[in-house]
């Protein structure tokens, strides 16, 4: 009897001490008040599909539709907003099991459940044409929905999109830490249950190279709304989903004139997969930038809106 009180006290320990360590989901109805502004709204389908966006700029001027990408929300456009809604109307959103959209109602975070989102947006705001961004994982999703509906987009920017294959020769990249967990199931355990704010910060930090890009606010941001009630599953969900490689062979079906945005010192993406997007897509040009990482939007958002106006300036007809 004493051993096994021995042996069960121990255990009974580490179990309590694990609950006590465990990082809850954040209450939603506090991050609706922290996370929401005057021109959030929510658009909700038959299924329950409920999803977070913004409509914001020059109402009269042409449509942007921007997607934003993994563990991210449609916060992470707001620097281009500022940049170019005076010129634009900009629409941002946040993508199943991301940000105040939370999960999605039947668990697809294949590109048909990310475009289901994209469409209810663009529907209920009556967007007949549009030019469609997005980045990262985000930016997978636009290019596979210019594949589909050519005949909504008006233009095509990819910033560090995924969704190419590596070149002859390289090898996968290094990644940042919060996607490194996610490839092994401890490191899934560990994000799901327990979230510590300090790995959110070297995941985001490890994203950038411009570090002022990821200051406290937008880490707590991150930390929070990663944290809504469903999204960390979702993160681990989507993470497994068929990323469908084969259609990255049918990207030179995209006749859409497209701009690819890229940070030279992408780890998570390598910058090379812009030239493999040049040489695939039919009507593209490409802008490199020194001393960027993977979210050129938020890192260096003036030179981004500068070189996104030139190139809509320049396909846009009236």
């Amino acid at each position: 009897m004493k051993k096994l009180l021995l042996i069960a006290l121990p255990l009974a320990a580490l179990f309590a001490l694990l609950w006590l360590l465990r990082t809850p989901d954040t209450d939603a109805a506090a991050m609706l008040a922290k996370y929401t502004n005057a021109k959030s709204a929510f658009v909700e389908n038959s299924d329950g599909l409920r999803v977070h966006y913004r409509d914001q700029g020059n109402p009269d001027g042409p449509a942007i539709v921007l997607v934003h990408g993994t563990a991210a929300s449609l916060h992470a456009w707001e620097p281009l907003v500022r940049e170019l809604g005076d010129e634009y109307r900009i629409i941002s959103y946040s993508q199943p099991g991301h940000g105040l959209t939370g999960p999605h109602p039947r668990n697809d975070y294949s590109f048909a459940g990310m475009a289901e989102a994209l469409d209810l947006v663009t529907d209920e705001l009556n967007l007949d044409r549009f030019t469609l961004g997005g980045n990262s994982m985000g930016g997978w999703v636009a290019w596979r929905y210019a594949l589909e509906n050519p005949e909504k987009l008006d233009a095509l920017i990819l910033f560090d999109a995924a969704g190419m294959p590596l070149r002859e020769g390289e090898e996968e990249p290094p990644l940042n830490l919060g996607f490194k967990m996610l490839g092994n199931p401890v490191g899934r355990y560990i994000l799901k249950n327990y979230t510590p704010r300090f790995l959110v910060a070297k995941s985001a930090r490890q994203s950038v190279s411009v570090q002022s890009a990821m200051d406290d606010a937008t880490i707590d941001r991150y930390w929070e709304l990663l944290r809504y009630p469903g999204n960390r599953e979702a993160s681990i969900l989507g993470w497994s989903r068929d990323r469908e490689d084969h259609f990255a062979d049918r990207v030179n079906e995209i006749e859409t004139p497209t701009l690819i945005v890229w940070g030279k010192e992408d780890q998570l993406i390598f910058a090379s997969a812009a030239q493999t997007f040049d040489e695939r897509l039919p009507n593209a040009q490409v802008v490199i930038y020194d001393g960027v990482g993977h979210l050129p939007m938020e890192e260096v958002p003036e030179k981004t809106a500068r070189d996104v106006d030139a190139f809509l300036s320049t396909v846009l007809t009236p």
